[in-house]
């Protein structure tokens, strides 16, 4: 898997996701297709700024595929398959997020991700958890010391198995490639794929000092409708 100098990641967390997404667009030459940008509104914050930073979780994207009911029926890796899996977080030596899709009949009504996978997880390099599903036992997962985005939360699930890791997958309506850099806080996901990861970390910080500018001039206490009209001639 292509890998970025550790700097690069920890100078993405220092952006918001949305930061960074304005940011990408600049470095693609202009907005690209939403399905490969940024997760959907129906991905929830479970659990993020745990440290109370309001910094964003960045990682590189592990993904699965999991069936929580229907999961013991002769197309299931497990446990080799889960074992193979959580030995590619383990080897990759940075943080990971890890990306879980819900492919059981019916579809997010039963949950793949609980506590004791999360602490799991978290033991051998994870920071997050994205999971196009549910997800179960949300203060264990807090305990383990993961981030969380879910599109859902149950109690239970049945038979419960792994699928297949390492592939395409899409996950709130984002698809999520292995190895993406994903760019993670309240409002969701970015996708930031390794090849651009450098530029736009670059350009991020000139998006949120043209940003500043502008705040900085319409919180000004005295603002007047001189300042609007010479805004409206000039920008900031």
């Amino acid at each position: 898997m292509k890998t970025v100098a550790p700097e690069i990641l920890e100078g993405l967390a220092d952006f918001d996701s949305a930061t960074v997404q304005n940011a990408a667009a600049i470095v693609y030459g202009g907005y690209i297709s939403e399905h490969i940008d940024y997760s959907g509104p129906d991905l929830k914050p479970y659990l993020w700024n745990r440290d109370g930073s309001g910094k964003a979780v960045v990682g590189y994207a592990m993904t699965s595929t999991w069936m929580p009911i229907n999961g013991i029926d002769g197309r299931s890796q497990e446990p080799r398959g889960r074992w193979e899996y959580y030995d590619a977080i383990a080897n990759l030596d940075a943080p990971t997020i890890v990306v879980q899709k819900d492919i059981d009949t019916p579809c997010r009504r039963a949950a793949i991700l609980g506590d004791e996978m999360a602490h799991q997880m978290s033991a051998i390099g994870a920071v997050g958890v994205v999971v196009d599903g549910n997800a179960r036992d949300i203060p264990g997962i807090d305990r383990a010391g993961l981030s969380l985005w879910a599109t859902g939360r149950v109690p239970g699930h049945a038979y419960f198995a792994m699928i297949d890791h390492s592939i395409p997958v899409v996950v709130a309506g984002l698809r999520v490639l292995p190895g993406d850099i994903l760019v993670c806080d309240g409002d969701g996901v970015t996708r930031v794929p390794v090849d651009v990861a450098e530029d736009v970390l670059k350009t991020a910080a000139e998006v949120r000092e043209r940003e500043g500018a502008g705040f900085a001039y319409f919180s000004k206490r005295d603002f007047s409708i001189e300042d609007w009209e010479k805004y409206k001639r000039d920008g900031v």
